[in-house]
């Protein structure tokens, strides 16, 4: 097993963000007041509120149960509260707390999905599954859905390792390459009327930002009538209630500016899959003169990479996109911050580009 030396995302934030999937209305994190502060941060610009118990050292050695069964008590007073997430941390996994024991001495009545994680666990992965079996044993979710949401996390996680930030054990950071000169390759492919391809293959709510980039190819596009093939995980028929609505808002979003989708590969949870379904429609009839790949690029298993543009999140995933041979690599590096709170597409900094070069507003 190759040692990572580079920072990985935790099991704890992963925890964190499923709950906000499942539509908790408060976050308890059991643990140090700076306990994944940047990730409390905006999961509360999403509208879920975060707290923290506020552990100290006195609470590691004495035990911290009155601490969570006080933060409990507070919140069902100052929120009212439908349904409860409270996520362990490395502290109190290893002073072994009991949080169910401190729920059940609340006595909240309010639905609670108790999360036992901490970030020396392994994989980001297994925080959200944790969560999902959590909350399947709670019947917010069905055996069905929990099976299939595990299977993508695992795949996520196999992807990741052999293609992704997970693959050496340290990734130098890169910006990759400048959005105006990838943003001019994109438009001299328009103006002279080549064909493209466009595969939107992005997780979750990041969706929001990388579809700009998939709008403004196609706005710009109005004008000149060139030959687009526009491929998207953007089933709204599949995921959590919350990402489904997400896929729903952003195909509303497309359709008013004009913009169809051409195939939809799966849920904005499959992207492990649903990069694999894009990959084979691709590849039925590859004429393509410039393909541009958006979200995940390295869960797309493209065989012919020639005139392609990869557009990352992560500034350690431009290297292995660079191995796997991709020329062209750009990174959005607001992804995540831009994405938190909305319900509509969102600004990409490539789009701007695109936008400018192009005189379209």
């Amino acid at each position: 097993m190759t040692e990572i030396m580079h920072p990985r995302p935790s099991p704890i934030v992963a925890a964190m963000y499923t709950l906000r999937d499942l539509d908790v209305d408060v976050i308890i994190i059991h643990g140090p007041a700076g306990c994944c502060f940047r990730a409390a941060r905006l999961l509360e610009e999403d509208g879920v509120r975060v707290v923290t118990t506020a552990l100290l050292e006195n609470d590691i050695i004495f035990g911290a149960k009155n601490k969570l069964i006080n933060t409990i008590e507070k919140i069902k007073e100052m929120f009212n509260p439908n349904l409860i997430g409270i996520v362990g941390t490395c502290s109190t996994m290893i002073i072994g707390e009991e949080i169910q024991s401190a729920v059940d001495e609340a006595n909240l009545n309010v639905k609670t999905i108790i999360v036992e994680v901490h970030a020396c666990m392994g994989d980001n992965t297994i925080g959200a599954i944790k969560t999902l079996e959590s909350a399947y044993n709670n019947d917010l979710i069905t055996l069905d859905e929990f099976k299939r949401q595990e299977r993508m996390l695992k795949r996520a996680t196999e992807i990741e390792k052999e293609f992704g930030m997970a693959k050496k054990e340290y990734i130098k950071p890169s910006q990759g390459d400048d959005k105006s000169f990838l943003a001019e390759i994109i438009f001299k492919h328009i103006k002279n009327k080549k064909n493209i391809a466009i595969i939107l293959n992005s997780k979750k709510e990041t969706t929001f930002l990388f579809a700009d980039i998939l709008l403004a190819i196609n706005q710009i596009n109005q004008q000149y009538n060139c030959s687009i093939l526009n491929i998207a995980n953007l089933d709204p028929n599949i995921g959590l209630a919350r990402i489904r609505k997400d896929s729903k808002n952003i195909l509303e979003d497309l359709e008013k500016n004009g913009v169809e989708i051409n195939h939809i590969t799966g849920g904005l949870d499959e992207y492990p899959i649903s990069g694999e379904r894009a990959a084979k429609i691709i590849e039925k009839n590859d004429n393509f003169d410039l393909k541009v790949l958006l979200g995940l690029p390295h869960a797309i298993p493209l065989k012919n990479k020639n005139n392609c543009i990869a557009i990352t999140n992560g500034p350690r995933e431009v290297e292995p996109l660079r191995e796997m041979g991709y020329k062209y690599v750009g990174v959005e590096l607001t992804s995540h911050s831009d994405v938190m709170g909305t319900n509509k597409i969102v600004t990409s900094e490539l789009g701007a580009k695109l936008r400018k070069i192009a005189g379209v507003k």
